[in-house]
Formats: C-alpha cells, structure tokens, sequence
C-alpha cells in the first residue's frame, strides 16, 4: 500500500523503488562516509577500504612533501573504525507502548 501523499513524489510504487534501488547503490558504493573513515561502505564491507587508506596516504605524503607550508601538521588518512552502527544495537531501548 502507498502511503497517502507518496503519490504526489513518486508516479507508482515502480517508481518509489527504482529511486529508493538507485539512492541506496549511491550511498553504499559512491557517498564516503565520516563515520567509517571517509570510505564508502562495500568498500569496507568488501575489505578494499585498507587499501584505499594507504593510497591516500601516499598521496597525502606527496602533497605534504610538495608543499609544506599548505599544512599546519602532517596529514594522516582517517582510522577505519573497528565497527560501525547506523543504530548500534547495544545502544537500542525497546519502544514504549503506545497507548490507544
């Protein structure tokens, strides 16, 4: 069933879908996170992320040794969390009950 008023953004439920299929590839392969070291999460999910991490730092490196000056410290690619939660389940609390 459609929610009232998602008519109004979405032609059918085709169409709902094949936006929410497509918003969701984008977050999972193209939008880089902060909260996951500004790494995309299949690259995490499919273990490239270490990789990718040295290769920035090689850059970051190169650009350091370039140009000194641009930087107030020496840059470092961010840390890969260990793990990360879009609602961490240790953290999660059972809803209260509504009441009618």
């Amino acid at each position: 069933m459609i929610r009232q008023g998602t008519q109004d953004r979405f032609g059918s439920l085709a169409h709902a879908r094949e936006w929410f299929d497509a918003f969701t590839s984008y977050c999972n392969h193209e939008h880089w996170h902060a909260g996951i070291g500004w790494h995309t999460p299949a690259s995490v999910h499919f273990g490239t992320a270490e990789e990718v991490r040295d290769q920035r730092a090689v850059t970051l490196a190169a650009a350091y040794a370039g140009h000194p000056e641009r930087f107030g410290r020496r840059p470092t690619p961010p840390e890969i969390p260990q793990k990360a939660w879009i609602k961490d389940p240790a953290k999660r609390r059972e809803p209260t009950p509504q009441i009618a």
